[in-house]
């Protein structure tokens, strides 16, 4: 330990303490009275910067279809759409995609990217009704062309609450304060009309998703301090789905049959207690959240973190189907509770998110997205599959391929998982809760201006450094979050060990801190393994999933000839060409007998497997009698499983999950 303990001081800190006091930032936005004090707030668009793999990720959105939208899908993103004022799509499919743009363009700084997105930023601020309505105006047409919204369905409060976020985060980047005159006139205006017309009015979604509005409510309340806010923030609650009720009562454990609810509302709906939280003050509301995705995850869940729900929950068998629109917006849900609950928990489902299935949806090159795909997935067609919902082409990797909504709110990913790396603290502190290669500058202490480097490869290898550049000497704490799957953490300063924190923690270091000052984590990945649906294993290390390596082949395919907006664009099927029907030897499970091997270099894109930096060897063999049902892989053979004739043993190997496009990661053994 360092000898200066008199100055060092480490708080381990179980994160529902943090409620003590009524401190708030000096420099960033906070909760005010009488919303609860939240342990961790967020940080002006642009202040967080990522680097190496992470910023590739990014660049790699800018020259895909997140620059490109506009173009590569005309007749939705083009001039055309309602929300530039013209007499197209008038929903939500514009405000998501730019929902996405606008964190891409400030976090890299684009003004290319920006100037895309002001054109529908500075329409909405531009054309506000007197009554304080905006967004586009309803038609009395009926029917619009291709999307099946009626044109009536303009006035919908789903497609705003969107817009809301869109606006909140130009907000945090540039301070424009007509965003605030907008939003205190809109929400006058639905203080006035919800009565009338609820959140449910014009379609069930604004009232499966009223907590991405409560959310804006708070914010909007925290910056003006507008006590009717505080009224409207319970009018919103009392018409939104009851998200605590089902995730509190244990719904979500039934599934013969499943509980009958949509996939992307509950990504979205998960939030609400949290949201909620800050003005009720209950804790259940927090305790029936945690309990209720738990729930899910026991009853429908897979080893990449996400649900069966194809796109009604499904079972938690691996071929059914997920949603990409599930997997942002269960992201964006986490990254909204995480700062108001404080709790590792949804710091480390994050991160199993971000770095498993969202890499595995989307091409390299960012211009393909699956609409579903599977947590074993030995083949990708255009077939029909045992989904709920299945068909144009949901499986493939395709443009418009399923339903267009994932093309247009896919973008959100990446930028909003940067835009939450830190955070700042009530008590003028800096925090680090999710990892990855980055650099924040924020105010600390006093006003002391504070760049933050993060030097890592995480999540491929273990260490995190951490490198102070401070304008003063200034005192404040560093926050820190020690997964719960590390039960062998080590923190240094300078050089010197400091701290063997437990795992499931966050750690304050409070000190004064000095420009140059180092602090290094170590986080230790060891392996672990978890049986799922027929007893099948999946294998983990530290935040990643691996699955089996299983070699590809893709095949583009062009339906244009069928002169349908979905087949627009040519999709691409994807077929294997190497066994993928393996199963594991129990006795390597069971005595954790796998080799580690990690690359030496980490490529810029790692997400594919030419450039996979880690691989995992162990023992397995064929299952010959595990073969394809209805164009999927078979139902795992129960565990462990004998061949009817005995097949040789072979060397497996596994790379990250994200890293594959097809896959098995939830395992049977054999013997």
């Amino acid at each position: 330990m360092m000898n200066n303990k008199a100055i060092l001081i480490v708080l381990l800190i179980v994160c529902s303490s943090f409620s003590k006091g009524n401190t708030t930032n000096s420099f960033y936005i906070s909760n005010r009275s009488p919303l609860v004090k939240a342990p961790f707030v967020e940080l002006p668009l642009g202040s967080i910067k990522p680097a190496g793999w992470l910023l590739t990720m990014l660049e790699i959105q800018r020259d895909g279809l997140t620059g490109n939208l506009d173009s590569v899908y005309a007749s939705v993103c083009g001039p055309r759409n309602g929300w530039l004022g013209g007499d197209g799509d008038g929903w939500e499919r514009g405000p998501y995609w730019l929902d996405g743009l606008v964190p891409l363009a400030y976090i890299l700084n684009d003004q290319y990217l920006k100037d895309k997105a002001q054109k529908w930023i500075e329409w909405s601020l531009n054309n506000q009704q007197k009554d304080g309505y905006f967004g586009p105006i309803p038609f009395s047409e009926k029917p619009e062309h291709e999307t099946g919204i009626q044109k009536d369905k303009r006035r919908d409060w789903w497609p705003k609450m969107v817009m809301l976020k869109v606006l909140k985060q130009y907000y945090l980047a540039t301070g424009d304060e007509r965003v605030l005159t907008l939003m205190d006139n809109y929400f006058k205006y639905m203080l006035k009309n919800l009565p009338e017309t609820p959140l449910g009015h014009w379609s069930f979604w604004g009232e499966r998703r009223g907590a991405d509005n409560l959310a804006i409510v708070y914010w909007l309340y925290n910056i003006t301090g507008e006590s009717y806010l505080l009224e409207l923030g319970e009018l919103i609650h009392e018409q939104t789905h009851k998200w605590e009720d089902l995730l509190g009562n244990g719904a979500f454990t039934c599934n013969n049959p499943p509980i009958d609810r949509h996939c992307v509302n509950i990504a979205q709906g998960i939030k609400a207690p949290a949201v909620w939280y800050q003005q009720n003050k209950d804790m259940e509301l927090l305790n029936a959240l945690k309990h209720g995705l738990i729930d899910i995850q026991q009853s429908f869940g897979y080893i990449n973190g996400m649900y069966g729900a194809d796109e009604a929950l499904h079972s938690n068998d691996p071929v059914q189907g997920i949603e990409f629109c599930s997997v942002v917006e269960l992201m964006y849900s986490l990254e909204t509770i995480l700062p108001i609950s404080g709790e590792v928990f949804y710091a480390d489902y994050l991160e199993k998110l971000a770095f498993n299935t969202l890499p595995a949806q989307h091409t390299d090159d960012f211009m393909y997205r699956q609409y579903f795909q599977q947590t074993n997935q030995a083949q990708v067609t255009d077939q029909r599959h045992n989904f709920y919902n299945d068909d144009d082409a949901r499986q493939c990797f395709g443009v418009l391929t399923g339903y267009p909504c994932c093309t247009c709110n896919m973008h959100q990913g990446w930028p909003k998982f940067v835009q939450n790396l830190f955070y700042a603290t009530p008590e003028n502190g800096v925090a680090a809760l999710v990892y990855g290669p980055a650099k924040v500058s924020l105010k600390v202490g006093k006003g002391v201006d504070l760049e933050l480097t993060e030097k890592t490869t995480y999540p491929f290898n273990d260490t995190v450094i951490f490198d102070f550049k401070l304008s003063a000497r200034a005192e404040f704490g560093f926050h820190l979050r020690i997964p719960a799957w590390c039960d062998s953490a080590v923190i240094s300063i300078n050089g010197e060990p400091f701290s063997s924190p437990k795992a499931n923690r966050i750690v304050e270091i409070h000190r004064k801190w000095n420009d140059g000052d180092i602090v290094e984590l170590l986080l230790p990945m060891n392996l672990k393994t978890s049986q799922w649906y027929e007893r099948t294993v999946g294998i983990e290390r530290g935040p990643l999933v691996y699955a089996l390596r299983v070699e590809e082949e893709w095949r583009k395919v062009d339906k244009s000839h069928l002169e349908r907006y979905i087949y627009e664009h040519p999709f691409w099927e994807v077929y294997p060409i190497s066994p993928w029907n393996y199963g594991i030897l129990e006795s390597s499970v069971n005595n954790m007998e796998f080799k580690v091997l990690i690359s030496d270099e980490l490529a810029d894109m790692p997400w594919n497997l030419d450039n996979a930096p880690v691989t995992l060897y162990t023992k397995g063999m064929r299952i010959p009698e595990w073969t394809m049902y209805n164009h999927s892989a078979g139902i795992p053979p129960r565990s462990p499983y004998r061949t009817v004739e005995k097949q040789p043993i072979v060397e497996l190997q596994l790379v990250p999950y994200g890293c594959t496009t097809l896959r098995i990661s939830q395992f049977p053994t054999c013997r």
